[in-house]
């Protein structure tokens, strides 16, 4: 009896525990079942609950606590909190708390998640993608752009500027298009045909001149500007990051002091500024810059203020002592980019982006924006090289025949097919769903740094799968490769707007532990205003959190109490993971927060592990929310399976990473018995959906045609398109192996010449042999054609890449 009453009280305070029920109810449960055990059974067990409900009638009832406890942990918390700088603290309050926010919960609410459906694009908006776009990318051509001319050609500028491609966030009243952010992510996805034509486009609708100022501009910079850049009169760049503030923008060392001095012939106050950046995107060919400094006013012509901070300009390109022009060679990829000096530089003040006013909030002005352009440009242009690889890699491996059979048949490359389709579907998810929450309303300042560094990761893995699996195909640079000049230029986007390594060790967990969580931030708001009142709202409910997030983590991970989660069939079960892990990471990051405290900013390891588990939840979350609202088509649950499985075997790979690696071992022990009693239970995707996939992506299917909708699949551009060719060869596909099979069981019985290797021998022999009619020969020949052409790579003259050709040594004349 006594052990059935142990049972009954702990799983009482377990249910407690998952609902939060507070400290009422957990004594409620000890006392009555303390007594029930005192009449029954032992009077050892009663004795325990008693103690335990006086304890938890101390410590959790407010009467008690704020008597005694409260203050002594009030005055603990004050002395081992990490300081929030200014810097660190705008950082922390730009942008919007949704999703991400929910998973620090431990409960997701999936109703939040599901309550903004994506509806799509406009008519307008998908009008533009179709043609426009479609017209843009069909005017690159790779080879051209990346080493004849180390630019886009002329007529494709001009195209651009005027269809208005760098006024999509222009909105209409100042002559841009006033596109939703799904539609930018849209026309970025289809123009990543070429990085240098994606990164063209994509920077001026990004963090630059043209958001700020329709954000904090002063009506007259907008009127002036904003029509000018939409139409493409003005090319816009924004100088940020120098030799001495890469990652690290905030230590800019480049100055402005208020001064007077002399501008269109008039003395005015002015700054006057001195300034090294580098790493400009657009600089060389820009007309206005927008350039970041410190601002300062040591003789007081403003006021008292002396040291304003981060300030915001914008700068014609003629202005004197500016340097500007000069080229840097972004690996793989000539998109212009560039160095900007300026020696002496002198502004009036409404030069300042928002007049005077704003002087000394661009910092805040960065991050504001950062927030909603790191969300939707490279990710935007990672999904859609993704999908680009899938179709190349798809169609490529189908019609390459190795060992008599296509190697899209073989498993080595199947693994690789899975991984590029499962990494643009989790890609697409993430970028369509994240643009949707922007459209209404939020500023993801969190899913933003998720984006940024997971999808340019898979673009870097998806785009190495893809030259694997073609081959010499696609590591022979020429005209014909379609592939090589994106991978080769792969690690610009791992670069910039944060570097990847930052930003999965430092800002993916370390913006989110204290910006997403329910009460960290309360806690040092607390803190900062001395308020031990708000502070004991505040901690017992994070503490009551913590006790919840075990609860739910060690009873979920048992397979008990499930979450109820809103998706039926298959999905409900990784939907109900997603909950279960959401629960475990709530748990690791206040064991990581309360243990380390401000050395957690320092172990970036940990920071990591932690970032890697909500990152994969939330990528997870996209994933199902896409699944959600769309019309699968064949094949896509399967897709959908492997998705999920991949990305909840990397939570929990994180997850057991974070608890080995743990200081406090004693915690890491107990964490573990809590969120894995039964070990690790999510391996990676089974075999049968890596083959499934692969022979999807590899055929003409519904699923191949649904993961590159998106992108340029026309054959009706200026330069030619290697999908379009592709589809082509794969709607024939099946007669065609057919005949394969057909022709190769004639030759290995005798009925052909052995001398026929070729395959056009071959089937001319089948024909006089009877095996093939003379529909089917001619049929063959015309497919054969069109499959060595896309298999052909380049070749050029021995002398081709030296650019000075008196150096060249022609070796096999000098013997």
């Amino acid at each position: 009896m006594t052990l059935i009453l142990l049972l009954i009280a702990i799983a009482g305070l377990l249910v407690v525990m998952r609902q939060e029920g507070g400290a009422k109810q957990a004594i409620t449960v000890m006392v009555v079942v303390g007594l029930a055990s005192l009449i029954f059974a032992s009077g050892m067990l009663a004795l325990i609950l008693f103690i335990g409900a006086a304890i938890t009638a101390a410590a959790g009832l407010p009467g008690f606590r704020q008597s005694w406890l409260t203050p002594r942990v009030f005055a603990l918390f004050k002395k081992v909190a990490p300081k929030v700088s200014d810097t660190e603290r705008t950082a922390l309050e730009a942008g919007t708390v949704g999703w991400d926010g929910q998973l620090f919960t431990g409960r997701p609410d999936w109703h939040n998640l599901l309550i903004n459906r994506n509806t799509g694009l406009t008519a307008e908006e998908q009008a533009f993608v179709d043609t426009q776009c479609a017209t843009a990318a069909g005017m690159c051509n790779a080879w051209d752009i990346a080493f004849e001319r180390a630019d886009l050609p002329p007529e494709l500028w001009e195209f651009l500027k005027q269809e208005k491609f760098f006024g999509m966030i222009i909105p209409k009243e100042y002559g841009g298009l006033g596109f939703s952010a799904k539609a930018q992510s849209a026309v970025l996805q289809k123009l990543s045909v070429n990085e240098t034509l994606m990164v063209t486009v994509g920077v001026p609708n990004s963090l630059g001149p043209g958001e700020l100022l329709v954000k904090y501009g002063t009506e007259e910079q907008k009127q002036h500007y904003l029509p000018r850049l939409a139409d493409g009169r003005e090319i816009p760049c924004f100088g940020l990051t120098g030799p001495r503030a890469g990652s690290d923008a905030t230590a800019l060392p480049d100055t402005g002091i208020v001064c007077r001095g002399e501008f269109d012939g008039k003395e005015v106050l002015g700054l006057r500024l001195n300034f090294e950046k580098r790493w400009i995107t657009l600089a060389p060919v820009a007309t206005v810059v927008g350039l970041a400094f410190r601002m300062f006013d040591p003789d007081g012509l403003l006021g008292d203020t002396k040291d304003y901070g981060i300030t915001c300009a914008l700068i014609p390109r003629d202005t004197d002592g500016m340097e500007i022009g000069r080229r840097h060679c972004p690996v793989g990829s000539p998109f212009m980019n560039g160095p900007i000096v300026g020696k002496d530089v002198f502004i009036p003040l409404d030069f300042i982006i928002g007049g005077q006013e704003m002087a000394g909030q661009g910092w805040r002005m960065l991050v504001e924006c950062l927030s909603v352009g790191r969300s939707i440009t490279l990710p935007s242009g990672a999904a859609g090289t993704a999908a680009y690889a899938l179709a190349t890699a798809g169609g490529y491996t189908r019609i390459r025949r190795q060992f008599n059979a296509p190697v899209a048949e073989m498993e080595g490359v199947q693994e690789a097919l899975a991984r590029i389709a499962a990494h643009t579907y989790i890609a697409q998810a993430a970028v369509n769903q994240t643009a949707n929450m922007v459209d209404h309303g939020e500023q993801p300042a969190v899913p933003s740094a998720i984006l940024k560094y997971h999808l340019t990761e898979m673009q870097r893995r998806v785009l190495t799968d893809a030259m694997d699996v073609h081959g010499g195909k696609t590591v022979t640079l020429g005209p014909r490769n379609y592939l090589g000049v994106s991978y080769s230029g792969s690690a610009v986007s791992i670069t910039v707007e944060g570097a990847n390594i930052m930003t999965r060790s430092l800002m993916i967990f370390g913006q989110g532990a204290i910006r997403c969580h329910p009460y960290v931030l309360k806690e040092l708001a607390a803190k900062e205003n001395d308020d031990i009142h708000a502070f004991d709202e505040a901690f017992f409910g994070h503490a009551g959190l913590v006790f919840g997030n075990a609860a739910r983590a060690f009873t979920q991970a048992l397979g008990l109490g499930m979450a109820d989660v809103p998706f039926g069939g298959v999905a409900g079960r990784y939907a109900r993971a997603v909950a279960r892990f959401s629960a475990a990471f709530g748990l690791c990051a206040d064991a990581a927060m309360t243990t380390l405290g401000a050395e957690l900013k320092m172990r970036e390891l940990i920071s990591a592990r932690l970032g890697d588990m909500l990152s994969n939840l939330y990528l997870s979350s996209m994933v199902l929310k896409n699944w959600y609202e769309a019309e699968p088509v064949g094949k896509e649950c399967e897709l959908m399976e492997y998705s999920l499985a991949l990305l909840l075997h990397r939570v929990e790979v994180a997850l057991d990473g974070f608890l080995q690696n743990l200081p406090n071992r004693p915690l890491a022990w107990a964490l573990r018995a809590i969120t894995l009693p039964l070990g690790r239970r999510w391996p990676e995707p089974h075999d049968d959906l890596t083959r499934v996939l692969a022979g999807a992506i590899s055929t003409d299917t519904p699923l191949r045609a649904k993961l590159t909708a998106g992108i340029w699949t026309d054959d009706n551009g200026a330069v030619d398109n290697p999908i379009a060719r592709y589809n082509e060869l794969l709607s024939d596909y099946e007669h065609a192996e057919s005949l394969y099979r057909k022709v190769a069981k004639a030759y290995a019985q005798g009925e052909l010449p052995m001398d026929a290797l070729h395959p056009e021998q071959r089937f001319a022999a089948a024909q006089q042999a009877q095996v093939f009619s003379a529909e089917e020969a001619e049929f063959m020949a015309r497919y054969e054609e069109k499959v060595l052409n896309m298999l052909t790579v380049d070749d050029f003259a021995f002398d081709a890449f030296a650019h000075n050709k008196d150096t060249v040594v022609h070796h096999a004349s000098d013997r």
